[in-house]
């Protein structure tokens, strides 16, 4: 026998092995829903994004039910610079006006929305994107922040535009999907009380669809490992009361604070577990379901 071949035969025995050990979760997970945050590095990088379609391809065929939900932060950033178009961000929300919410549909439901269904149909799967003005699929109020002036002590609501949040989730046209084997793709816009098009923040939009189907589980694709301990370690998993504590305390800080109150919000409601994913990682969706190590920090209700 060649060297070559004997190289070669090693890699297949090597792939049988992989489909083996995962064979037990897929069983486990087939028929069950996925909801997948993705954005960030994960949605930027050319290759990753090709693995990531695939990846959704994957679960389709072992008859899990994916569902997933975009940003296009940057994406936004670079239209609206192209545009001369300024905005400003308010507790990580962008002010939106007029101007600046037709650029934010544009390219949301337009340009990034179609290159992840025409990937992921690329890849041999069968998808459709959606905003959530389609079906009136995410139904809105309005968003607001509000400030307390130092000097005064006086409380003032801030009017972040046409920002929304969540009000109402209508999940028939998700069924529909789903009992047709086609993965939808979800641009985060909804529509707001009087009809007009609202800027939803893609994490929240992500939590309320997952709440609204009663998904297995919440994944949110970032740019970090996971929650880290005050050592620097990963925490591969977490309860919600212990969640609770590492904000209380510090642990959790800055940005990663409402990606964990998203998961908090979406295991206090209807969803069995959420997780915080290294998109980064080759592969991150099947080795967080298919391995027993997990790609990130899982948050259960308990």
């Amino acid at each position: 026998m060649s060297k070559k071949k004997d190289t070669h035969e090693k890699d297949w025995i090597g792939q049988a092995t992989v489909l083996s050990e995962a064979m037990p979760y897929m069983q486990r997970h087939a028929g069950e829903t996925f909801v997948i945050k993705y954005g960030g590095h994960a949605m930027g990088d050319a290759k990753l994004a090709d693995l990531f379609a695939r990846d959704i391809v994957l679960l389709r065929q072992i008859g899990a039910n994916p569902i997933v939900v975009h940003g296009g932060g940057p994406q936004i950033a670079e239209m609206l610079e192209r545009l001369r178009i300024k905005s400003e961000f308010i507790d990580g929300l962008r002010v939106t006006d007029k101007e600046t919410v037709s650029v934010v549909e544009m390219v949301l439901s337009g340009s990034i929305n179609k290159q992840i269904v025409s990937a992921i149909n690329a890849a041999g799967g069968f998808a459709i994107g959606l905003s959530g003005k389609d079906g009136h699929l995410i139904k809105c109020d309005k968003a607001t922040r509000t400030t307390r002036d130092p000097d005064s002590n006086i409380e003032r609501v801030l009017d972040l535009g046409q920002v929304g949040e969540p009000r109402e989730i209508n999940p028939h046209i998700l069924t529909l999907f789903d009992e047709s084997d086609i993965t939808p793709v979800i641009a985060p816009i909804g529509v707001g009380p009087e009809g007009e098009t609202l800027n939803i923040n893609a994490d929240t939009v992500a939590g309320a669809i997952a709440n609204a189907v009663g998904a297995k589980r919440l994944m949110m694709l970032t740019d970090v490992t996971g929650v880290l301990d005050k050592s620097g370690s990963l925490v591969s998993e977490m309860s919600h009361d212990e969640a609770r504590a590492m904000i209380k305390d510090g642990t959790i800080d800055g940005g990663m604070i409402p990606k964990v109150e998203t998961c908090l919000k979406a295991v206090e409601g209807n969803v069995d577990g959420a997780v915080i994913i290294d998109g980064r990682v080759e592969h991150a969706i099947l080795v967080e379901l298919f391995t027993e190590g997990g790609a990130g920090t899982l948050i259960r209700s308990s």
